[in-house]
């Protein structure tokens, strides 16, 4: 059993204002009454690799030469109007409904540039380009059955869409020309043989 005692103590000064009581108390124990009990005995325990947190781990890498500053090398580039040409040219062929290039364009520019000493571009496609900008003018020949207008905007749309990926050229201008339509059954025209 545990015996506790308190007790009160009073001072008492010349003056009732300044009567302080403390209540200090002391506590006295018995341990009589616990029975012993014998000591307890931790087994002991092998011996735990630490945690680690993939935090805690840092990356093996190889060793990584210093980033050299991008030189910046001076020149132009310079792509010539028949490149834009020929991308156009697939481009347009690539969309439905369409049966051929056409040849009107190529007739009025084609003399001029046999003067000139350039290089032959692919007939119904004219280009032009200037600094990075590109304009393209498309002549075609619908097949029979589809909407022309239809076909001739999705050749604006690919046209510009396929030089401006390819060449990196803003396109500025896209014309399509409809040149005629071919009807079902009807063979593809010869192409006059070169000289």
């Amino acid at each position: 059993m545990t015996d506790v005692s308190v007790e009160d103590i009073t001072e008492e000064t010349d003056s009732p204002a300044e009567t302080t009581t403390a209540r200090p108390f002391s506590l006295s124990l018995s341990t009589s009454s616990i029975p012993s009990t014998p000591p307890i005995t931790i087994p002991s325990v092998p011996p735990v690799a630490p945690v680690v947190s993939v935090a805690d781990l840092e990356p093996v890498t190889e060793p990584v030469a210093e980033p050299v500053a991008a030189a910046v090398v001076k020149g132009r580039i310079k792509v010539a109007d028949e490149v834009v040409e020929k991308v156009a040219a697939l481009a347009t062929l690539e969309v439905a409904g369409v049966a051929d290039l056409g040849s009107g364009l190529t007739d009025a520019v084609q003399p001029i540039r046999e003067r000139a000493g350039a290089r032959r571009g692919p007939r119904g496609v004219s280009a032009h380009v200037q600094d990075r900008t590109v304009a393209v003018d498309v002549a075609i020949v619908a097949e029979y059955g589809h909407v022309v207008m239809d076909v001739a905007n999705e050749v604006k749309t690919n046209v510009a869409r396929t030089v401006s990926r390819m060449l990196g050229m803003r396109v500025v201008e896209v014309n399509v020309n409809v040149d005629d339509v071919r009807l079902p059954g009807e063979d593809h025209p010869e192409a006059p043989a070169e000289p």
